[in-house]
């Protein structure tokens, strides 16, 4: 069976720190990665990480949860322990993901004077002081040693695989073939969603289907159920090893609404009850992907205009609601 994996980029926001509306830790967390109490009016969680992780019980999936460690240099530890545990309590995974924004706000940068909105703009041997730190932050929260990373903004480089591998994670899922705006300056082609090993790591790109021009991102808000629901099977018909899904602990919430986004609720609920009656694909995690085949393909999903006009409607209709 296909391997699919809904991979979450678990984040405080650094935007609302640096504006003064998220100084404080447990209010970011609410208003981040949770969406629970006050941030819904509710005292269940509806939209973050605690539905997701529900919504994944329910269907028998194991989520992956990319978590940054980074805000540790302003709150703490605290700040990953309270993300990491309930995530590997509920039996998901938790890989490392890193926001270097987060050393704009720290009293002291245990990483030299270097500063940078993405990972790729420091220096190799920085990068890989950096994501040393953040792995021991997860550890420390009670995660096993991350196997995978993505960077944030998807803004990582060559010498972040170089990184990467010196410190013996095999994985690196930063590649964004079908976002041709992302930071990311991995040197791979757009619209190519084969792995391939590059300086001793393992890229494994976010999934991409073919566009009315060029690509479409595989991203949760990008993507109707429809259009993930066919590109999972053209994967799986196409013999793809894995199909890799990216969203956010913050997607499912409308922010400027401050409600939960109903249109990206029902798609992030459809596509995970029929992931988990497939007899095609099956969602997983890293450690269950398999060893690269030379000269594995994975070819796209063409364009289909009906399936286009399909998501655009769904789109007003959120806007709408």
């Amino acid at each position: 069976m296909l391997p699919v994996l809904i991979t979450i980029d678990t984040e405080y926001s650094s935007g609302f720190y640096r504006s003064g509306e998220g100084r404080d830790r447990a209010g970011n967390f609410d208003r981040t990665i949770a969406f629970r109490s006050a941030a819904c009016r509710s005292p269940r969680a509806e939209a973050g990480i605690f539905h997701q992780m529900e919504v994944f019980d329910r269907h028998g999936i194991t989520g992956v949860f990319f978590v940054d460690p980074m805000p540790a240099l302003v709150w703490g530890q605290e700040a990953v322990d309270a993300v990491v545990q309930p995530i590997i309590a509920a039996g998901h995974e938790v890989q490392l993901h890193c926001h270097t924004e987060w050393l704009d706000f720290a009293e002291g940068n245990p990483f030299g004077p270097e500063r940078g909105q993405n990972i790729k703009d420091f220096a190799r041997q920085t990068q890989a002081d950096m994501l040393g730190w953040a792995s021991e932050r997860l550890v420390e929260a009670g995660a096993p040693a991350p196997t995978a990373f993505r960077a944030g903004n998807y803004g990582a480089n060559d010498d972040t695989l170089g990184a990467l591998a010196g410190l013996g994670i095999a994985i690196d899922s930063s590649f964004a073939p079908g976002f041709a705006g992302s930071c990311c300056e991995i040197d791979l082609p757009m619209g190519r969603c084969e792995p391939v090993t590059q300086h001793g790591v393992t890229e494994w790109p976010i999934a991409a289907i073919e566009a009315r021009e060029g690509w479409r991102h595989g991203q949760l808000t990008a993507l109707s159920f429809g259009e993930m629901r066919a590109a999972v099977r053209h994967a799986a018909a196409s013999n793809w090893p894995a199909f890799i899904l990216v969203s956010h602990s913050f997607e499912l919430f409308d922010r400027a609404k401050q409600r939960p986004n109903p249109v990206l609720m029902r798609r992030f609920a459809d596509f995970c009850e029929w992931l988990g009656t497939s007899d095609i694909a099956k969602g997983t995690g890293f450690a269950a992907l398999p060893e690269i085949e030379t000269g594995v393909q994975a070819p796209l999903m063409p364009h289909n205009p009906l399936r286009t006009m399909r998501r655009m409607a769904e789109q007003m209709l959120a806007n709408a609601l």
